[in-house]
């Protein structure tokens, strides 16, 4: 069971290979259901938009640092 979740994590291997930065922080807010994914720190959005699908993708100027995905159980 253990070797199942560590595949997962393998799994993000290349979308962390493919981040700006190659670096990616994220965190589960399970209360609101909401994850948090970081490109780069400190980030400090300048602007935000939200999608049709409930993902808030966060800019520092014209360079996406991070995204938000709001209903993470639902997906």
């Amino acid at each position: 069971m253990a070797e199942l979740a560590f595949q997962n994590y393998l799994n993000l291997i290349p979308a962390v290979k493919k981040t700006p930065y190659q670096y990616l922080w994220s965190s589960y807010d399970a209360e609101a259901d909401v994850l948090y994914v970081n490109f780069k720190k400190p980030s400090r959005a300048t602007d935000s938009e939200l999608t049709e699908d409930d993902i808030i993708i966060r800019y520092e100027n014209d360079e996406i640092i991070g995204i938000t995905i709001l209903n993470v159980s639902l997906r």
